[in-house]
């Protein structure tokens, strides 16, 4: 997978697009073009169930006329085509509201020597491989006493390239594979069913445990869960499992948003450079972390990226800032504008993740003597401007230290703003996707049982 799958090179489809909408009176312009393509499989009973190959490209145009923007996308490359989207593009943008927050990001804050990453995966894996991987998964899941079936399992890879460019002057391309195998497994006992599941997603397939051992791990996931009870309704200590803590990564990373910020919906719109966690906590972000799935070598803009501090030492250091958001808060952008290049730019991360601690979570039972152990949760509910919270969970009721029995139909409450000021991270940090949090410990959580 190449340039070469273009009639036309890549860099110059993206500079047409820019010619002609500047000449149809487009005061800037940005866009991008892709090409993906990869195979899945699917097995059930041991046998192959069902394959797919997709092959996909497109091609994506934003136009600013002053201050208003529009924004199309399309997938026909003809010379043709690409002059008619971008005159479309330009009569739209001259058809809507003014945004006075629009525009590109500054030419002299651009990257002008983004670092080469090297994203590349297995390549094309020969179906006998993916089907033979997860079948052996499929198996193994099975093996374990008490599994009843396996509700699905798949495998497969995919490849990616991406070429970016804009009027200011940037452009850039990158390209990145990645391979993942998972199944969920359902376990049975006197008529009632539980299901659990394992999954990878990695670069490489050699970055991933067997997959006899996530077969295994998703079939003992689910015979755990079986015979669940009810807790009572009280205040304990709560530890999310590292497979759930990363839900309350997503609620913090919302609350930094600048556009939620700039338009006032955050519970943590008031608390830049203060502390918001408890002291000793940090959470990073790395675009350039080896064979991660998030890394970037320039933000949603073209602006530069390097390894950050989101929080240091409990102190929250910076807002997640695109030019629009920067601009309306009289800020500088920082780096961390998400998708643009053909589209309104968003606010996002690479590579996240929270420090580890020093207790293990089995130490963390025993400090706390007992508690919920939360390993699924269902839908949190989370008001932005206020930060309370609360989910629907199931898990684990431990003890003495040790877990007594599986719980379900439990719901967990509190404030976030408190939340985090109390959270506790554990010493099991996994990188396993974009982003990764170790089991967090939160004590004095309000429990809705019985």
């Amino acid at each position: 997978m190449t340039s070469s799958s273009f009639k036309t090179p890549p860099a110059d489809i993206l500079q047409k697009l820019i010619d002609t909408s500047l000449k149809a009176g487009a005061s800037a312009a940005d866009c991008s073009l892709g090409f993906s393509e990869g195979v899945s499989v699917d097995v059930r009973d041991g046998k192959l169930e069902n394959v797919e190959r997709s092959e996909s490209r497109g091609v994506s145009l934003r136009v600013l006329f002053g201050q208003k923007q529009a924004h199309v996308s399309g997938s026909d490359l003809s010379d043709d085509a690409l002059t008619t989207m971008a005159e479309r593009c330009v009569a739209m943008a001259k058809a809507v509201p003014e945004d006075k927050y629009a525009g590109l990001a500054p030419s002299d804050r651009l990257a002008t020597d983004p670092p080469e990453l090297d994203l590349s995966g297995d390549g094309e894996i020969a179906l006998e491989t993916l089907e033979r991987d997860a079948i052996e998964a499929e198996a193994a899941a099975l093996g374990v006493p008490g599994v009843k079936t396996v509700g699905g399992c798949g495998n497969g890879w995919s490849q990616s390239e991406r070429w970016v460019a804009a009027s200011n002057g940037f452009s850039a391309y990158l390209s990145g594979g990645s391979t993942g195998l998972g199944l969920a497994a359902v376990a049975e006992r006197d008529g009632a069913m539980e299901r659990d599941y394992d999954s990878w997603s990695v670069r490489k397939m050699a970055d991933r445990p067997s997959p006899a051992e996530i077969g295994r791990t998703a079939g003992e996931r689910a015979v755990a869960r079986l015979g669940p009870r009810k807790v009572k309704t009280q205040k304990a200590a709560v530890i999310y499992d590292k497979r759930v803590s990363t839900s309350l990564m997503s609620a913090f990373l919302g609350a930094i948003s600048g556009p939620s910020v700039a338009r006032g919906v955050s519970f943590l719109k008031d608390r830049l450079g203060q502390p918001v966690f408890a002291e000793g906590v940090n959470l990073i972000d790395d675009p350039f972390l080896e064979k991660a799935l998030g890394c970037r070598n320039h933000d949603g803009e073209g602006l530069p990226v390097e390894r950050t501090h989101l929080v240091e030492n409990g102190v929250l250091t910076r807002w997640l800032l695109n030019t629009a958001s920067a601009r309306q808060l009289g800020m500088e952008p920082n780096g961390f504008a998400s998708g643009g290049f053909g589209n309104p730019p968003g606010v996002g991360t690479s590579n996240l993740h929270i420090e580890a601690g020093r207790q293990s979570p089995e130490e963390m039972m025993k400090a706390t003597g007992k508690g919920l152990l939360v390993s699924d949760m269902f839908g949190p509910s989370i008001n932005p401007n206020t930060g309370d919270y609360s989910v629907g969970v199931a898990g684990f009721w431990y003890e003495d230290g040790e877990v007594q029995y599986p719980v379900s139909e439990v719901t967990i409450a509190g404030d976030l703003p408190a939340m985090f000021a109390r959270l506790v991270p554990a010493s099991d940090l996994e990188f396993r996707g974009r982003n990764n949090a170790p089991s967090l410990l939160i004590e004095d959580m309000s429990i809705a049982g019985n």
